[in-house]
């Protein structure tokens, strides 16, 4: 018997964090796969790149070139490029996506706080430590697989 089943919590949590980001899709008319890309820049600043985006969330890189092509069209994203390196953009928030990613944000502290509702603060930082590990776990493996 296997002691943790994660793969049977997986679609209701998928299914949980969608329902909290659904109104904030639909109040600014965006898919949530540019939320999720506005929301992956803004919490995490040291990935810029649209290859990081997709290296460390594992998505599909067509997914995520057109999400990034209809967010600069809209003004919510630019690219920026270094003097030394021309081939590498980094992505670049602008003004007008800072209330969709404070929205965005808000739906995300809902979500955590629907999953770990009464749970102590030690047990938050347990769980936290938990999942860092495993995280660790599964891009060592990945890594491994694919050299």
């Amino acid at each position: 018997m296997i002691p943790l089943n994660l793969w049977e919590y997986q679609n209701a949590i998928k299914a949980l964090y969608a329902s909290c980001v659904e109104a904030v899709c639909e109040r600014h008319q965006i898919t949530r796969m540019e939320l999720d890309i506005l929301l992956f820049l803004a919490n995490n600043p040291h990935f810029d790149t649209a290859t990081e985006i997709i290296e460390v969330r594992y998505l599909s890189k067509s997914q995520v070139s057109t999400s990034i092509k209809l967010l600069e069209k809209q003004g919510y994203l630019k690219k920026e490029y270094a003097k030394y390196n021309r081939k590498t953009a980094h992505l670049r928030i602008c003004e007008p996506a800072l209330t969709i990613i404070a929205d965005g944000r808000q739906a995300q502290e809902q979500f955590i706080e629907i999953i770990l509702q009464g749970l102590s603060e030690k047990e938050r930082e347990c769980i936290r430590q938990y999942f860092e590990h495993m995280q660790k776990n599964i891009n060592s493996y990945l890594k491994e697989e694919t050299e």
